[in-house]
């Protein structure tokens, strides 16, 4: 380690004004080894299928990065609730493929294996995706303004290309779309996230983790520096809840979701008895309507109650003029959706 040291010591300003960023990599052993390690600006790296990526755009830039990847956070359990935890290195492909996840919650499986490509999946993890950052191009390429990159420096993506961006959620500093199936996932089965930091656990309910962008894009979730997350717990399922995952997008494998909706619903006496609906690719975060639910509560499941609901989900949109047609076409993913849901459940309805 001496000699490494001298060598970072000797060659790190040689390799500075070649442009490259040079920075310190360590590996922790425990959880509160990991705490320890962080320094501000720091990044934990676990599948790294994100950071990595941004590090050789140099969008990110961080003088250490710590490896969690031997920390004991990759089980998926049962919780004494009936619920399950999933650990926040559990691999996305092993989650989507673990008996419990295929049988109690088969729409968080679906977004999984809708997302990336397979070998992405056996890495990119639970906690990672979480945090996985926007496509936009232009936060993307540092020639480019961007406030959720940089701070008050302009949003390039307001009159740029815009074809992919949110029309929900967005704000005269940010337009930059959530691109994650799994939290949309997360969204509709109203997970709840398990975070570490120094100052103790904390969690955080999946609805106030995202935040949205107004006038400070550049800070996503409400996770505060140093801080690791350690765990999503899904509440017990419903042994008459049907669900479905629907993802539409310009191509049929390893794309970015242009618009989808996440169900989860269970009915009674020919009505809808309790619904969640979380939609991805259009929002800033992945999006919610409380209302869109409520509308169809104690409701029949007719062509009719399914667009009204739609109408609501949509009905704050602002889409620029590259992604108009994203309204539309969120409208359909929803009811169409909907529709899937209604088909699965056995007893049949109008």
């Amino acid at each position: 380690m001496r000699g490494l040291s001298e060598y970072r010591r000797r060659h790190s300003g040689r390799a500075e004004r070649r442009g490259v960023k040079t920075f310190d990599f360590t590996r922790a052993a425990t959880v509160e080894d990991a705490l320890r390690q962080h320094v501000s600006g720091a990044k934990f790296v676990a599948g790294g299928t994100t950071l990595i990526d941004l590090m050789k755009l140099n969008v990110e830039a961080p003088p250490k990065v710590v490896d969690i990847n031997r920390l004991p956070l990759g089980d998926i359990a049962r919780t004494e609730g009936g619920g399950l935890r999933i650990g926040a290195l559990a691999r996305n492909a092993d989650v989507a493929y673990h008996p419990d996840v295929a049988r109690d919650y088969p729409v968080l499986a679906q977004a999984l294996l809708s997302g990336a490509s397979a070998q992405l999946r056996n890495m990119a993890t639970t906690g990672g995706n979480l945090l996985q950052r926007t496509r936009c191009v232009y936060f993307r390429d540092p020639a480019y303004a961007c406030n959720k990159r940089s701070p008050k420096s302009g949003c390039s993506a307001i009159g740029g290309f815009s074809r992919n961006l949110a029309i929900l959620g967005t704000s005269d500093d940010c337009i930059a779309s959530n691109p994650s199936d799994q939290n949309v996932v997360f969204t509709a089965l109203e997970a709840t996230i398990q975070i570490l930091g120094t100052q103790g656990e904390r969690s955080v309910a999946i609805d106030d983790f995202f935040l949205l962008p107004r006038n400070t894009p550049d800070r996503e979730t409400t996770l505060e520096a140093g801080e690791l997350i350690t765990s999503v717990t899904l509440p017990p399922p419903s042994p008459r809840a049907r669900s479905t995952y629907l993802k539409l997008r310009d191509r049929a494998s390893y794309e970015f979701a242009l618009a989808s909706a996440a169900v989860v619903a269970t009915f009674n006496d020919g009505a809808f008895e309790r619904v969640r609906i979380a939609m991805g690719g259009i929002g800033t975060k992945p999006w919610r309507s409380v209302e869109a639910e409520s509308a169809l509560q104690g409701v029949a499941p007719t062509a009719q109650s399914l667009e009204i609901a739609a109408e609501i989900m949509l009905r704050d949109a602002r889409p620029q003029p590259d992604n108009e047609f994203k309204v539309e076409l969120a409208k359909r993913c929803v009811m169409h959706a909907l529709s899937l849901v209604i088909q699965n459940d056995s007893r049949g309805y109008p």
